[in-house]
């Protein structure tokens, strides 16, 4: 067990004027500062699946997270979450078993439904039905891993290669909702709720020990921070808040009521996001106490390129973490060690 908090960097590629050639640039970047927080022992990459947007928020979450695993040999990659009912059952147990073979077992997907109809219709799937279209990826990803012959759609099918990780690559299923703890507990899942909701996380323990099924539950923090480091706060709120705000407001619109979201945020301004504190600026000083205050159990998301950041501010941040962070923690995570 590590010592101190594990350490995120988390990807989704947002541009608010994208064009071929900045996303170009944007992507090769990614894969670069994957490949450094590879190299310097950080945790996890975190991206996730959005389509039919304006501003190129990542479509292809696992392309990417290919991308990553050819450039890495540690790290991990946490797709949070799969808009799993797009996708075809079959191709998606084929790809998810490809990446945990090529990866060595560093791909974690945590399985959603989405809450945006246009994604649905862009992809010919139905909106109403998407409980149904659930429960057959799901329980299709589980058959395909075995590597057996199974029954599929009137017919047998067997999906080969057998994936790296045993009994099959890590699954979660994530969201804020009843349906998605039962739908959990029933297939022997673990659960990802969307945001810190201890009662749905007992409902799904609940529901676990009536099916007689395994299982557990990935808790999200009750305060989430996605973090930006810089020497000067203040003035890189004036310079990059907007960048910030895109990325906070696009995210927002897309949530209907209801839906409960760690990152949720209900700024107008960038003053208003800098007090919510979902969105931070720190220091390398406030960076190690954000740190000591999460513990081992806790984590630090960095989120170099939010919301259209430039590529050279986003390095910027990344090397503060590495130079002026991370040997702080490392000497202390030591300490408690030895202690």
């Amino acid at each position: 067990m590590s010592a101190r908090p594990s350490t995120v960097l988390r990807i989704n590629l947002v541009d608010p004027s994208p064009t071929p050639e900045a996303l170009a640039a944007r992507y090769r970047a990614a894969v670069e500062m994957a490949a450094f927080a590879d190299d310097r022992g950080l945790t996890m990459v975190q991206t996730e699946e959005h389509h039919a947007t304006a501003n190129g928020w990542m479509p292809s979450p696992l392309t990417f997270a290919g991308a990553v695993f050819g450039a890495t040999r540690r790290i991990g990659v946490t797709v949070s979450a799969l808009i799993t009912p797009l996708h075809d059952p079959l191709r998606l147990a084929e790809d998810i078993a490809a990446l945990d073979l090529l990866s060595g077992g560093r791909l974690m997907t945590v399985a959603g439904l989405g809450y945006r109809e246009e994604e649905y219709a862009a992809h010919g799937k139905d909106w109403a039905g998407r409980g149904a279209l659930q429960d057959e990826v799901l329980q299709t990803l589980l058959a395909a891993w075995t590597g057996e012959p199974f029954g599929y759609r009137g017919c047998t099918v067997r999906v080969t290669p057998r994936p790296y990780t045993q009994p099959h690559p890590l699954l979660l299923i994530g969201g804020s909702s009843r349906a998605a703890a039962r739908r959990a507990a029933r297939l022997g899942l673990p659960f990802f709720p969307s945001a810190r909701l201890p009662e749905l996380a007992a409902y799904y323990e609940e529901r676990r020990a009536a099916y007689g099924t395994e299982g557990w539950v990935l808790q999200p923090p009750e305060r989430t921070a996605l973090l930006h480091l810089s020497e000067d706060p203040d003035r890189a709120w004036a310079e990059y808040g907007s960048h910030l705000l895109h990325e906070a407001q696009t995210y927002a619109s897309w949530q209907p009521a209801g839906i409960r979201s760690a990152v949720r945020s209900a700024a107008t301004d960038a003053g208003t996001l800098r007090k919510e504190g979902v969105y931070r600026i720190v220091t390398p000083e406030e960076c190690v106490e954000l740190a000591q205050e999460a513990g081992p159990q806790g984590s630090l998301i960095l989120h170099p390129l939010c919301g259209g950041m430039p590529v050279d501010e986003g390095w910027r941040s990344l090397h503060l973490f590495a130079e002026r962070v991370l040997p702080r923690l490392e000497a202390g995570a030591a300490a408690r060690t030895a202690g």
